[in-house]
């Protein structure tokens, strides 16, 4: 049964946070309660962050992460980072956890996602030309490429496309060991497990 409320903008904002992945009717419910009864300063800072997040992030031109600033991001202008060392994942949510890990020194290239036909999402919809363009063209010879998609049957369906997109570069291809459990999105693994991974990460090649 669906719910009654007692007033069109409660429910407003219950549809709104209903939106967000992973949040059902019910927590929408409960969060949106919950803001009804924040002093106004404290709704007005969170709907203020929201707003500047929007209109403020931009994205890197080089590898696609988040940044503020209309330039590079931090990662990739950090001079501390071996920057022969290319790093792809699917998201920034991916980035971030491979970050969490500290295992980590080099680059990244964020696709946008993975390929995924059923979902009507194939190559061209990822950044994919620029990944393939920055291995060729890079001021820096690149010395390995580290395909970190989750183990997923549309993670695997990339890092094959992608293998054979850049094999012809004569560039080192490597992904993660699989201390990661098959069909498990790479956000949601442990520190120490994903860490590892990377680590003793292996040649793509001797994965097919």
């Amino acid at each position: 049964m669906q719910q009654q409320l007692p007033s069109r903008l409660l429910e407003n904002v219950v549809n709104e946070f209903g939106k967000l992945p992973g949040i059902g009717k019910k927590t929408a419910l409960r969060l949106t309660l919950h803001m009804l009864n924040q002093p106004d300063a404290d709704v007005g800072t969170f709907v203020t962050a929201i707003s500047q997040m929007k209109t403020d992030i931009k994205i890197c031109p080089v590898c696609h992460n988040i940044t503020e600033d209309e330039g590079l991001c931090g990662i990739c202008v950090d001079d501390r980072r071996d920057h022969s060392l290319i790093c792809v994942v699917e998201t920034i949510r991916e980035l971030i956890a491979i970050e969490n890990t500290g295992q980590y020194k080099g680059v990244y290239h964020v696709l946008g996602g993975r390929i995924s036909p059923m979902d009507g999402i194939g190559p061209k919809n990822l950044n994919i030309d620029s990944l393939e363009e920055r291995v060729r063209n890079s001021e820096q010879p690149v010395a390995e490429v580290i395909l970190a998609t989750s183990t997923t049957v549309e993670g695997d369906t990339t890092n094959f496309y992608l293998f054979r997109r850049l094999s012809p570069l004569n560039v080192p291809i490597t992904t993660l060991a699989r201390g990661l459990s098959v069909g498990d999105e790479l956000e949601y693994a442990d520190e120490i497990t994903l860490g590892r991974s990377i680590l003793n990460r292996v040649p793509y090649s001797s994965m097919k």
